[in-house]
């Protein structure tokens, strides 16, 4: 089934047009709607971690230009300078948008590859989503609550050497799809990211030892194919473990479902 094209696709002024009055708008709610963000970010690390994680920085993403792989590390670089280190106290919220701000030419971003109606293109600060897509990890393995949150509505490149489930992460554009998390504890929370020779590396850690963990769990995967167009879908789900009691799990719920339309032919589907 061909994908028909929006209106904002075949008139691009009208595309610039949105996005301006969008970000304008999330411009006004920022200094309106009475949160508390983050800004603060320090060198000393908290005294216990809740969790770690590691991203591969090259990765084979079908036929896409391996520049933009290239430029997308410095990107990375550029963007985790403005989040790494930084401190969410109780009642705060951290906003990936505010903290990143617009990735600019001049901030030094370079080209990287954007996913945007349905297909992959060249945008300048391209690939920074990585960075929303761990932390968002790390932080559904924790207390912390997601208020904000968007995952791409298709699935462009099959799987190469995929971690974590399919629609486990997040993705962001400045500013009107924003990442954001809330802590609604009495604890202090710190995001942490740095780089190994093939990785972007991060943690969340927390000032007091919780007696409790998160396992996060892949349900019902499957490709479905639709008349001739195929779907990817799966449920992600969270368990909360007792870590004195053997791992013993008090509580189980649903992260998110997923049904995304996928960009090429899986190897396996269902009718």
């Amino acid at each position: 089934m061909k994908q028909r094209k929006l209106l904002s696709q075949r008139h691009p002024i009208l595309y610039f047009l949105a996005v301006w009055a969008r970000r304008i708008k999330r411009q006004v709610t920022w200094r309106i709607d009475n949160k508390t963000y983050a800004s603060r970010r320090v060198s000393e690390k908290l005294p216990f971690r809740i969790k770690k994680h590691q991203s591969v920085l090259m990765k084979k993403l079908g036929d896409s230009n391996v520049e933009w792989q290239v430029n997308k590390v410095t990107n990375l670089r550029i963007a985790s300078r403005q989040i790494d280190g930084i401190i969410i106290k109780p009642g705060e919220t951290f906003s990936f948008c505010k903290l990143v701000g617009l990735p600019t030419k001049k901030k030094g971003y370079l080209l990287g590859m954007e996913l945007s109606f349905g297909q992959a293109r060249a945008g300048i600060g391209g690939g920074i989503c990585q960075i929303a897509n761990l932390v968002h990890w790390l932080v559904i393995h924790s207390p912390l609550t997601v208020t904000e949150r968007y995952h791409h509505s298709f699935d462009p490149f099959p799987d190469d050497g995929r971690v974590l489930p399919f629609g486990s992460g997040a993705t962001v554009f400045y500013n009107y799809r924003d990442y954001q998390f809330t802590n609604n504890t009495p604890h202090i929370f710190q995001v942490n990211l740095w780089f190994s020779e093939k990785c972007l590396e991060g943690e969340l850690r927390i000032d007091h030892e919780l007696d409790y963990a998160y396992r996060v769990v892949e349900k019902d995967h499957a490709f479905v194919k639709v008349q001739d167009q195929f779907f990817r879908k799966n449920e992600i789900w969270r368990e909360k473990l007792l870590k004195f009691e053997g791992g013993k799990v008090v509580d189980t719920e649903l992260v998110t479902k997923n049904f995304a339309r996928v960009a090429y032919v899986p190897d396996r589907y269902e009718v």
